[in-house]
């Protein structure tokens, strides 16, 4: 007999905004917890240093958390220039420091243009990428570094929000970027190519895909909201499954159409797109899926909800 599942079967997207100072794990353990949710997981780590937008994934929710972590990220950070740390945030230890007063607004505009568009970043040791099964920042700790290649990326913003020079130069910065994008490379990198190295003293996520860090609760709200009224009055800060993915097109099908999908067959609908994903709905607006539009018009389910 297997084991019951504990917690309740809720399903939903909620948009922490991540205390700075523990990882992304505990803070999806501590939502989880909290609304006592049965399955959940989140979409794109942050730093235990970054603060921000973390789209939480319950019950059904995370069948599509992949649209979300393949989704742009936004964020503001704060580069010091003049210093270098070893694990490129202010968390790390010093390992070399030089003289940036020299350095303009101008100059650093002139530098952030190489780093916009397409671009190749070298993933920083303190990472979670995994070398032989093993976590690249494990070895950093231990003061092993190890090769890593190259990681195609792409820049769309790269921006200057504010500069304080000084002989460690303070750089606010906004930037957008797609997945896989390390804000703690891109300090390090405009440092070197100051000569002045760099490292980020603040991070915060303001947009993961669709979401924006204004729409995010905090933690200590939901603990305050459980306290007043209830576990069950909490999902009211969920979202609806497919939020993460509005940028496709909505399929609207007859239940009868709805039936056959759920039975993973594919069904011809009228007015459906002629290619591609599209969200499929039931008439009466309940949110059944994703499914592809095959070469014949029909459409095939890919992933669906468990009602």
């Amino acid at each position: 007999m297997g084991r019951r599942r504990r917690g309740r079967s809720v399903s939903g997207i909620l948009l922490l905004d991540k205390p700075a100072g523990e990882s992304s794990n505990k803070s999806l353990q501590r939502a989880k917890r909290l609304f006592d949710a049965a399955k959940a997981g989140h979409t794109g780590s942050l730093d235990p240093l970054a603060t921000g937008v973390l789209p939480v994934c319950f019950g059904e929710a995370t069948k599509f958390s992949s649209h979300l972590l393949e989704a742009d990220k936004s964020y503001d950070a704060t580069f010091a220039l003049g210093l270098s740390t070893d694990s490129g945030d202010c968390e790390g230890a010093v390992v070399c420091q030089r003289d940036a007063s020299a350095l303009t607004a101008e100059r650093i505009e002139e530098a952030l243009e190489s780093f916009r568009g397409p671009i190749q970043q070298l993933p920083p040791m303190y990472s979670a990428i995994k070398k032989d099964g093993q976590p690249l920042y494990k070895l950093a700790r231990k003061g092993i570094e190890v090769p890593r290649e190259p990681r195609c990326i792409t820049i769309r913003e790269f921006r200057i929000k504010g500069f304080r020079g000084g002989e460690v130069a303070q750089l606010e910065v906004s930037v957008t970027c797609s997945k896989g994008t390390y804000i703690r490379s891109l300090a390090m990198d405009l440092g070197e190519r100051l000569d002045v190295g760099g490292h980020v003293t603040m991070l915060r996520r303001t947009k993961a895909g669709p979401f924006c860090v204004s729409d995010a609760v905090e933690l200590t709200f939901i603990e305050d909201m459980l306290g007043a009224q209830g576990v069950d009055q909490l999902d009211s800060l969920l979202l609806p499954i497919d939020h993460a993915m509005g940028h496709l097109p909505l399929v609207p099908v007859p239940e009868s159409s709805g039936f056959y999908l759920r039975q993973g067959q594919p069904v011809l609908v009228r007015n459906a797109p002629l290619s591609g994903m599209v969200r499929v709905a039931s008439e009466t607006g309940e949110f059944l899926g994703l499914a592809e539009v095959l070469d014949d018009g029909r459409i095939a389910p890919r992933r669906l909800v468990v009602s």
